[in-house]
């Protein structure tokens, strides 16, 4: 019984932690590639303005 008991705790726990984590790191990637996107229009444009 104890033992069944410990693995329902542990499987409710993790869902929790990976609930919070996924939601920082998702607007984190979002930010970075907003970041990328940026810089590969400006090159993009001083590409133009060189040619």
């Amino acid at each position: 019984m104890d033992g069944l008991q410990f693995d329902e705790v542990m499987d409710l726990d993790i869902p929790k932690v990976r609930a919070t984590r996924s939601k920082p790191m998702k607007r984190k990637w979002r930010e970075i590639e907003a970041i990328k996107d940026r810089q590969r229009l400006q090159r993009e444009l001083m590409d133009m303005d060189i040619g």
